[in-house]
């Protein structure tokens, strides 16, 4: 069932509001942020990784180690803690191929392998788990988890080489380009712009503990602000610099185009090179014409992230007007828990 339709007065949150901005900005910097003595630990611990891998891979010459890039979220500025404590980083090891009869299938188990090379008698084999196309490494005493993702490194500039998924799929991609693309938006939009995508992210961190079933990628969203960024929403630009308005305009973009409206960027390529899809949601990759971001979402999932961020939108036009201060931080922690302090 289509979830309620949320109808919301221009002015909603133009009075005086019991949860602003800046409120919103310190709760950020307490408890979504990554803060900086765990930035420099990871910094440290991909370092140590980067350096001791390219040693592990060169005794191992099924693949050449061409370069070792940061990506994802941590790269982009857009990371958040992980709920526990600790945090995440994403290195794109770019590999080519030294055997011609290598199964691309078994490369994230070859990587694997090296990995455990790297870090010895230090650690135990459930440290190093394979998802759909990375080696998670979890460092238990820092808290930090490594993902490092293999891509087929075929000479093309900016970065491009292929992802190479459990099944052995190849999905083209550009570290650099990616960095460049959310670099472009961070620098014209200011700070606010990646602090809300990560206050985004911190709402549906917030949701999945409740609906484990709940779908949205951190890709995902960043695209959504993206696309939010350039087009505005409801003749009005998006307001990074007004964190809950903002992120009533996100919610409202959500629950009224239900996601059905398709979002392509023209960073790197023309519109009209997007391949045709039919998929639920429809938010293509901006380097990659052929990757619909969201191409594994059924039509269950899209109902279910709508009708999440339809509650949502209820909770903070609700606090918008609450008649204290004790409604309207009741009402944004629908959104980010029992953690979340107003005034």
């Amino acid at each position: 069932m289509e979830p309620r339709e949320v109808r919301v007065k221009e002015d909603t949150m133009a009075g005086e509001r019991h949860v602003d901005h800046k409120i919103l900005k310190v709760f950020a910097e307490n408890k979504i942020n990554v803060p900086g003595p765990e930035a420099a630990e990871r910094r440290r611990q991909v370092n140590h990784l980067r350096q001791r891998l390219e040693g592990h891979i060169a005794a191992h010459p099924a693949f050449d180690l061409v370069k070792l890039r940061a990506s994802g979220s941590t790269a982009k500025f857009t990371a958040i803690q992980r709920r526990g404590g600790g945090s995440d980083a994403d290195v794109a090891a770019y590999l080519r191929t030294a055997d011609s009869a290598m199964d691309e299938a078994t490369l994230l188990d070859w990587l694997r392998e090296r990995c455990i090379e790297v870090y010895g008698d230090t650690k135990v084999a459930d440290d190093f788990k394979i998802s759909q196309h990375a080696v998670g490494i979890t460092l238990r005493a820092s808290g930090l988890k490594i993902d490092v993702a293999p891509v087929l490194y075929t000479g093309e500039p900016d970065d491009k080489g292929y992802l190479v998924t459990r099944q052995g799929t190849r999905v083209l991609i550009s570290v650099t380009q990616h960095l460049k693309f959310i670099e472009k938006r961070r620098k014209a939009a200011g700070p606010g712009y990646a602090e809300l995508i990560r206050l985004l992210k911190g709402w549906i961190r917030q949701s999945k503990l409740h609906d484990p079933d709940l779908r949205c990628k951190s890709f995902l969203l960043e695209l959504l602000v993206a696309h939010l960024w350039e087009t505005g929403w409801n003749g009005e630009k998006l307001q990074v610099d007004d964190y809950p308005r903002a992120i009533e305009q996100v919610l409202a973009y959500i629950v009224r185009t239900g996601l059905q409206t398709p979002v392509v960027f023209t960073d790197y390529y023309a519109a009209d090179q997007a391949a045709p899809s039919h998929e639920p949601i429809q938010v293509w990759d901006p380097v990659n014409p052929d990757n619909n971001v969201a191409s594994t979402y059924l039509e269950a999932d899209r109902l279910r992230l709508v009708d999440h961020a339809n509650t949502a939108l209820e909770a903070i036009v609700w606090a918008a007007c609450a008649p204290t201060k004790g409604d309207a931080n009741d009402a944004w922690r629908e959104l980010f828990g029992p953690t979340f302090q107003g005034a």
